[in-house]
């Protein structure tokens, strides 16, 4: 009976000092948290960064630095994330490639895209835009895929790199319309617009805060948009799926990630202040006007979307045999 006793007073005992630690632990966050940025400064996910990660130091009172990590195609920033310590003070905004596509364009990598992240929360969505020189003799995506097909091999497309999003919509494109486009890859749109610009390549996809800036200034048009829907921003330009590929739709998604084993609290509250803030309507109104629309979603829907995506993805880059160089 004692013993009983002396190991029932024990556990009570261990209960309350779990609890008294537990309530001694300083709030989350209680020190700067880095954000990684798989891409160079300037595209989507930077831009949705940024914008996301400001409101967050405004209400955490901690600073929300930004971090670029080019490479790989979100190769360097993924093994970089998976390697931080679980506490939430390193996490990664991006889009979905490094999660559904890359274990399908790489022979081997050095994270695996599911079991060693937690999916946090669905940030944003943005459609792409074709963009080309206004010189080019194509003023909207019929006469493009025109061009295209009456001088096979002979135009050339910018990417943030093999694998990337831009790649994929441009490769799909090309297996379903049956056109010989040279790919150039780069190391995000910093490096893919400049290049348009100055002529390197004859086109781009890229996300509206890329292009903004060039468009106004009529160094590019666009003439095609890759979410199946029209963009609010740019309702005159037709999508590629009303052209021709009915129910084509690669708009990319981003979300918040952090390492695998982020304590399921400190989840929820990201979470949750991810959602909070995309329901500010200045914030909203400000992400619009670059082009992007404000979803926050939670860890399931997020999961579940990038699941989704997966099997999306994998029928494209089989079809298209797109590899890893």
């Amino acid at each position: 009976m004692m013993g009983r006793r002396a190991a029932a007073a024990l556990a009570c005992a261990a209960c309350f000092f779990a609890g008294l630690a537990f309530a001694q632990a300083p709030a989350y966050p209680s020190r700067p948290v880095t954000v990684l940025v798989p891409y160079a400064p300037g595209g989507l996910p930077d831009t949705v960064a940024r914008v996301v990660g400001q409101k967050l130091s405004d209400k955490w009172g901690q600073p929300v630095v930004i971090e670029n990590r080019p490479g790989g195609n979100g190769v360097v920033s993924a093994q970089a994330l998976a390697s931080r310590p679980a506490d939430g003070y390193t996490l990664m905004i991006t889009d979905g490639t490094m999660f559904s596509v890359n274990q399908y364009i790489y022979s081997k990598l050095p994270y695996d895209p599911v079991k060693d992240f937690t999916f946090i929360s669905l940030i944003a969505r943005a459609p792409l835009f074709l963009a080309v020189l206004p010189s080019l003799p194509a003023s909207n995506f019929t006469e493009f895929v025109a061009l295209a097909k009456a001088k096979p091999g002979y135009y050339t497309y910018g990417s943030s790199g093999i694998g990337s999003i831009h790649h994929l919509t441009m490769e799909a494109i090309k297996f379903s319309l049956g056109i010989d486009l040279l790919h150039v890859p780069f190391k995000g749109t910093g490096q893919s617009i400049p290049a348009l610009v100055s002529g390197q390549v004859s086109a781009v996809w890229s996300a509206m805060p890329s292009l903004a800036g060039f468009v106004k200034e009529g160094k590019l048009k666009l003439i095609a948009v890759n979410s199946e829907k029209r963009s609010a921003l740019a309702p005159e330009i037709a999508t590629v799926a009303e052209t021709s590929i009915p129910g084509f739709d690669f708009a990319p998604n981003i979300g918040v990630t952090g390492p695998v084993d982020l304590p399921p609290a400190i989840v929820a509250k990201i979470a949750a202040d991810v959602t909070g803030a995309l329901k500010d309507p200045a914030l909203v109104e400000r992400l619009k006007i670059l082009g992007i629309d404000a979803v926050g979603a939670g860890p399931q829907e997020y999961a579940a979307l990038l699941a989704a995506d997966r099997v999306r993805f994998e029928k494209v880059i089989k079809s298209a045999g797109v590899k890893a160089e």
